[in-house]
């Protein structure tokens, strides 16, 4: 078993490539939709809820680490 590991690569030596086409659209598409969650969130809605702006803020907030995920699914 030892020396599977030892036999293995993981110094990570070859680049992972572009990612493709659809993986940067929806990346673009889950970016686009945090950055106008948050300003609709703090120009808009919160004249009218306060409550409604913060639950929108933390949903944006919660886009980025799942946009970057759908980017790299399935590379390495």
């Amino acid at each position: 078993m030892a020396e599977e590991w030892e036999r293995r690569d993981v110094g990570g030596d070859e680049p992972l490539g572009e990612p493709s086409r659809q993986r940067k659209r929806a990346y673009f598409w889950l970016m686009g939709t945090c950055v106008v969650l948050i300003l609709l969130a703090w120009n808009v809605v919160r004249l009218w809820s306060v409550p409604a702006a913060v639950a929108m803020s933390i949903v944006a907030a919660v886009i980025p680490p799942v946009a970057a995920v759908v980017a790299n699914w399935g590379r390495g």
